[in-house]
């Protein structure tokens, strides 16, 4: 981390010291965990419904913390003393950033109802190319998590990627005060969290701080295929650069996609073509290492990111061909000794990326003659008054994609096995478990070698554990796809420090 000074940090804060502080010392490193304090560190010790971040103040300074960010003073601690602890944290934040733009940092902004999290890492593959570069682990993409990724910024960090979730309107403002982007990426308006939002236009608007928040030397990097998106032209006065999936926008600048296959794995293969800045269209071969078609759009936002920042298009392919999944639980495919796959994409899940899931798992289907396909789904969490609908157009959505077999679990269950039904799949094809062990027994007693089976749910249905329990029914697996462990430790508070955000 750029180094701070205590007094550095009670003049960004307001805190008010308490107990021994230094106001000379020097904190290289931030943090809302205990169990990961170091010498030199600041612990930001946050209130928790759970537990109160203050006790573990004693812990966090015998393991070599400097001081504690506190909502009142700890005997015999160094504490500074601020109203709200985490706000403070975002005031840090903030001075770290400008230390970093000083320095040459330079800030982009990834938002959007799906694929933010697997855009932001392909953009940092491409960045890392380039320069030092600071990426989220995992999501780490609200008013906990973006602090704790600024806090990795060195004086010597180039690029900083900054993935934005919100719950509401005003969230995505917040992260931007403390973040300021100079690019920001808008992916998609969808129905994620629509029951929190009260509807698309909502989410939209919320979604549209992003780009309000840049300035006029930025870059707004807009999905032309997405008419909620391509209309966030309106709200900034940054220059725009449109990317498709879909072929080439009429827009100026623009970044796109054009001659797409899949290979036996499922993975895209495509020409990617770019006019930026005056330039000449250009074209480059890009052969993508992740599964499903959805992934073209996240590669050409993150391109076009990469392109506004200033590299060039053949490093950006390069970087993108040689890019691996680096998230957990996100179209995580991996092969058994004995031939069955399983496409783990549970880490969370709305109407959108289940279709995109299922059409993943049926262009696999396709390409393994023989294969029988299993959707293990369970239900999409925070859809409102749009749940009951959802799920029904979900399990028409697994018929229709010609799904070979259904199993869905959760309180939406009979709702999704009902829709595949009306659709065509048929009874003994479709069926709804009681649990998640039930889902498994199913599964585990009819799935042959070779069959394909995507798991998918939001993430409080927790559906990783059925993925990881078809994996070890056979200790012989070997794994094809690229996924790591992402971070997803709670601190003392009880915070989720990924935070589930649209």
């Amino acid at each position: 981390m750029i180094a701070l000074s205590l007094a550095d940090v009670a003049a960004a804060t307001g805190a008010a010291p308490a107990g021994p502080v230094d106001p000379s010392a020097l904190i290289t490193a931030v943090t809302a965990d205990s169990r990961q304090v170091g010498p030199g560190s600041l612990f930001v010790a946050l209130p928790g419904e759970r537990v109160d971040g203050r006790d573990f103040v004693p812990a966090a300074v015998g393991a070599g913390a400097l001081a504690a960010l506190t909502a009142a003073a700890v005997d015999g601690a160094p504490c500074l003393v601020v109203a709200d602890p985490l706000a403070a944290f975002g005031a840090i934040a903030r001075r770290v950033v400008e230390g970093g733009v000083a320095g040459g940092l330079q800030v982009v902004g990834v938002t959007g109802s799906q694929g933010k999290t697997s855009t932001k890492d392909l953009l940092a593959a491409i960045l890392e190319s380039a320069g030092p570069t600071v990426a989220p682990v995992g999501n780490l993409n609200n008013e906990l998590g973006l602090p704790l990724t600024v806090a990795r910024v060195e004086p010597d960090t180039r690029f900083l990627v900054a993935e934005m979730g919100a719950r509401g309107i005003g969230h995505i403002a917040y992260l931007c005060d403390i973040c300021p982007p100079v690019v920001g990426v808008e992916l998609n308006v969808g129905h994620a969290h629509v029951g929190e939002f009260g509807g698309q236009a909502q989410i939209a608007r919320a979604k549209s701080e992003l780009v309000a928040a840049l300035p006029a030397a930025g870059t707004a990097v807009l999905n032309y295929d997405d008419p909620y998106v391509w209309g966030m032209r309106a709200v900034t006065s940054a220059r725009v650069l449109a990317f498709s999936a879909a072929g080439p926008p009429t827009h100026e600048d623009a970044v796109w996609a054009t001659d797409v296959s899949l290979d036996d794995l499922g993975r895209p293969r495509f020409t990617l073509h770019a006019r930026f800045a005056g330039a000449a269209e250009n074209t480059a071969e890009v052969g993508l290492r992740l599964v499903g078609r959805h992934h073209i759009a996240n590669a050409t936002a993150a391109a076009g990111a990469a392109l506004a920042l200033g590299l060039g298009l053949d490093q950006v392919a390069d970087a993108l061909s040689g890019a691996t999944a680096r998230s957990r639980w996100r179209m995580e495919l991996t092969e058994r000794a004995d031939g069955l796959v399983v496409l783990n994409d549970s880490y969370n899940a709305n109407p959108e990326s289940m279709a995109a899931a299922l059409d993943a798992l049926a262009e696999l289907g396709r390409r393994r003659p023989g294969a029988t396909t299993w959707a293990l789904l369970g239900d999409m969490l925070e859809l409102g008054d749009e749940a009951a609908a959802g799920h029904d157009a979900l399990g028409r959505r697994v018929a229709e994609a010609g799904i070979d077999r259904l199993i869905a679990v959760g309180a939406f269950a009979e709702t999704v096995v009902g829709g595949a039904r009306a659709s065509g799949l048929d009874a003994d094809r479709a069926y709804a478990a009681a649990d998640k062990a039930a889902m498994l027994a199913r599964v585990l007693a009819d799935a042959q070698p070779g069959d394909i089976v995507l798991v998918k749910a939001s993430r409080g249905l927790a559906l990783d554990t059925v993925a990881a329990d078809l994996l070890t029914a056979d200790p012989r697996r070997e794994p094809t796809g690229e996924g790591r462990r992402a971070s997803d430790s709670q601190g003392p508070s009880g915070r989720e420090s990924t935070g589930d955000t649209a």
